[in-house]
């Protein structure tokens, strides 16, 4: 059974005397430093001097400066950009600035384990690693609680890498719901096949070969979506609740029976098979080396996945069924992008 730690496990004074710098704003970026900033802690945020989010972290109260200039007034650097963007953000504008006895912290630890960052031998780097989005961290601190978080070092130099971790995720509000202790190759790689065969690729896939196949049966597009796409929070809620026994009590025995009889058939043994590989590929480096050079080389691929995913069928029709239910405050990703 992993490690836990809890408030009483964490000395939150340590990190309220260290200089610490958030390296990013987006989702978790603005959770990590208002939290911070929250419990006491001296926060900079590192952004590029033409970034549309200063005015932003601005506006909440942060103090913001250039990516070099917060690593170097910075006793604790937070790395909270997205994962293929860090290489050569941390060559470039991090590194020449990280002295000796620093702490380096990543919330996920890809960089780190496929080793297109490799940190210098006398500074800590360490995970801190919220199990939730960053507006739910935010949120959940707020409301006086905290979501589970993960902690582990990869590097500790100066002895003290995992209290001043430990006490990071205090400062952020993990310590009250629970932190698990891990490493950086379990967190990368757990996180990467939970994404990828159950979370994001795992359910869309899911959700699509559902609804599809209803409509290919004839059914009406409107029922087939409410079947399988609409209804799903209602189900992941409980199970997120209670587990699958409560989620099990909760629905009808027809629907529990169902369960019973037809989930195995479609995650079958060859659905295991096809969950082993991509945990393989993950673990000897294919997964992270096709992605990488894909967003190197102009994100061609990516690009050419989300065009196609956006024109299907259940997104056109959930889209207008959506847009009739205001009570969701239904979004697209086009108003999102736009008010970024």
């Amino acid at each position: 059974m992993a490690k836990t730690y809890y408030d009483h496990d964490a000395d939150l004074s340590l990190i309220q005397a260290k200089k610490v710098a958030i390296i990013g704003y987006g989702s978790q970026g603005h959770a990590h430093a208002l939290n911070l900033k929250d419990s006491g802690v001296q926060v900079k945020v590192g952004l590029a001097a033409n970034s549309k989010s200063i005015a932003k972290a601005q506006k909440a109260g942060l103090e913001v400066g250039t990516v070099p200039e917060v690593t170097a007034w910075a006793d604790v650097v937070m790395i909270l950009t997205p994962d293929q963007s860090q290489a050569k953000l941390y060559a470039d504008e991090i590194a020449p600035h990280l002295t000796a006895g620093k702490m380096l912290m990543f919330a996920h630890g890809f960089n780190i384990h496929f080793k297109t960052i490799i940190p210098a031998k006398n500074i800590d780097v360490g995970l801190a690693a919220p199990k939730a989005p960053g507006h739910r961290v935010r949120e959940v601190f707020t409301e006086g609680g905290g979501t589970p978080g993960l902690i582990a070092v990869e590097q500790d130099a100066t002895g003290h890498a995992h209290a001043l971790t430990l006490s990071y995720l205090r400062g952020i509000g993990c310590t009250r719901a629970g932190v698990l202790e891990t490493t950086f190759a379990e967190e990368t790689e757990t996180d990467l096949f939970g994404e990828q065969a159950v979370l994001c690729g795992g359910v869309s896939a899911l959700v699509k070969a559902g609804f599809q196949t209803l409509v290919e049966a004839g059914y009406q597009p409107e029922s087939a979506y409410f079947e399988c796409l609409h209804e799903l929070k209602l189900i992941v809620d409980l199970i997120y609740r209670g587990g699958l026994a409560y989620m099990r009590y909760s629905i009808s025995d027809t629907a529990e029976w169902g369960d019973y009889v037809s989930g195995p058939r479609v995650i079958n043994e060859e659905s295991r098979k096809a969950m082993k590989q991509i945990l393989t590929e993950i673990q000897d480096g294919t997964f992270a080396k096709r992605f990488i050079a894909d967003q190197n080389s102009g994100r061609k691929e990516f690009l050419a996945f989300r065009e196609a995913e956006s024109k299907l069928q259940i997104e056109e029709v959930g889209k207008k069924l959506r847009a009739a239910m205001p009570f969701l405050d239904p979004v697209t990703v086009e108003e999102v992008a736009k008010n970024r």
